[in-house]
């Protein structure tokens, strides 16, 4: 079992930026991949990024590719979506999930945090 908190949203300006963490607890948390998704009103969840259990190996979906950047500190059992140069477009609650296996779908992933609002004002 993990669980996982989000924290580090909030109101920006386009052009902003924000840097999103997500705190994991329970064991062998080292062992798994991480994903940030996000989840516009009246739209699907959508992917944005994913990070393998020791970092080697990262994701992004094309609308973010360039701007964000994911991280993780398994020491501190944490993971970090450093987000720049932010749009309107990429206003959204975030959220952060893991798996065992590292995926680009939401569907793939069983654990998941309760979500963090990113605003970005135009």
């Amino acid at each position: 079992q993990v669980q996982l908190v989000e924290s580090g949203g909030g109101l920006v300006q386009a052009g902003g930026s924000l840097r999103l963490s997500c705190a994991a607890s329970g064991r062998s948390f080292s062992s798994y991949a991480m994903g940030w998704f996000r989840q516009a009103p009246g739209k699907e969840r959508e992917f944005v990024a994913a990070i393998s259990w020791n970092g080697d190996n990262t994701y992004y979906a094309d609308s973010v590719k360039g701007r964000f950047t994911i991280s993780r500190g398994n020491a501190k059992n944490m993971v970090y979506l450093e987000m720049n140069s932010l749009k309107p477009e990429d206003t959204a609650v975030y959220y952060c999930a893991a798996d065992r296996f590292i995926g680009t779908n939401h569907w793939e992933y069983d654990y998941w945090g309760q979500g963090t609002q990113v605003t970005v004002s135009s």
